[in-house]
């Protein structure tokens, strides 16, 4: 069995991946990965400790089928709205996008 502290340091990495993406990049697209990418850091946290602490119980693995599920209709969302900006401009680049200011 692998130990929960390497699990838990592959965890911590994938999610700074993912926050440093979502900070730094610009492309809308890579945005949206970067966020799939820590939640599903999140997602084996809770795979992790669930396994750990709790073998005979399934909640970790329940929770971590409810993020996959937000995680889907966020991106879902997210790229329908970016497909519609696409269309109307060149570059879906969100320093660029000021169409929902008011």
């Amino acid at each position: 069995m692998i130990p929960l502290h390497w699990v838990l340091a592959t965890s911590a990495l994938l999610f700074g991946l993912g926050l440093y993406g979502a900070l730094a990049l610009h492309n809308a697209v890579r945005i949206l990965m970067s966020i799939e990418l820590m939640l599903n850091s999140v997602n084996l946290n809770l795979v992790a400790f669930s396994r750990y602490l709790h073998p005979d119980q399934p909640k970790g693995l329940i929770m971590a089928i409810f993020i996959m599920t937000v995680a889907a209709a966020e991106a879902a969302v997210g790229l329908a709205i970016f497909l519609i900006i696409a269309r109307n401009r060149t570059d879906v680049d969100v320093d660029k996008i000021h169409l929902l200011k008011g």
